[in-house]
């Protein structure tokens, strides 16, 4: 990893439950200051390796769980973004259940974009955030956004996605996801709705200003 001269960045917090339009808000946030004066933590590709297990097994992981998420990792590569590094971030592989062979590089940006179910979970990254959101959309509405993409972009069954929400997204959100919303500095109703979102890139955009004149 290279160290360059760099500003502190001003990291950003994406949260929320699974389609509740995290996504939106981070590409609305790129678009307002162009993709190359951002760097985008993808939470989900920081689910932890299982290599170690037979893919039945791997079928059984409960991922809407903290625990599925190798934090440590994502911890230590977000410090390294702050100083200035850049990284390798993992890609996980949602048709094997696995962690990928590939990965991403990522480089220092003046913003830094954590987007996940858990990204104001944990402690250590909510310390390093200038701005936490929580995106807060109807379960319903929910529902029907990780129906498709599971369908369409996982290979997953309509039977399948139906079971694993009732089994473990719709408990897990009550009880871990939900309750990180008290830790956002701004929650943003009814999803990524327009008004909210031009509010949040308008005081991205003027600090990526006060940068450039620094």
């Amino acid at each position: 990893m290279n160290k360059s001269n760099h500003t502190k960045p001003f990291v950003i917090g994406v949260a929320g439950g699974s389609g509740s339009g995290k996504s939106t808000v981070t590409r609305e946030v790129l678009k307002s200051i162009g993709p190359n004066m951002a760097a985008v933590v993808m939470q989900d590709d920081y689910y932890l390796d299982q290599s170690h297990l037979s893919p039945p097994d791997r079928r059984k992981t409960n991922y809407d769980h903290p625990a599925a998420f190798d934090w440590a990792l994502m911890v230590q590569h977000v410090q390294a973004l702050c100083h200035g590094e850049a990284i390798e971030m993992p890609v996980y592989d949602f048709a094997a259940d696995n962690r990928s062979s590939n990965t991403i590089t990522v480089k220092h940006s003046p913003v830094i974009v954590i987007e996940g179910l858990f990204a104001l979970y944990d402690a250590d990254l909510r310390a390093m955030m200038s701005l936490k959101i929580f995106v807060d959309t109807a379960a319903d509405v929910r529902f029907i956004r990780r129906l498709q993409r599971d369908m369409a972009e996982r290979g997953r069954s309509a039977q399948s996605v139906i079971n694993q929400y009732l089994e473990t997204v719709r408990p897990m959100h009550k009880q871990f996801i939900e309750p990180t919303k008290r830790r956002a500095d701004v929650i943003l109703p009814h999803g990524a709705n327009g008004p909210a979102v031009d509010i949040i890139t308008t005081k991205v955009v003027s600090l990526i200003c006060d940068l450039d004149r620094a």
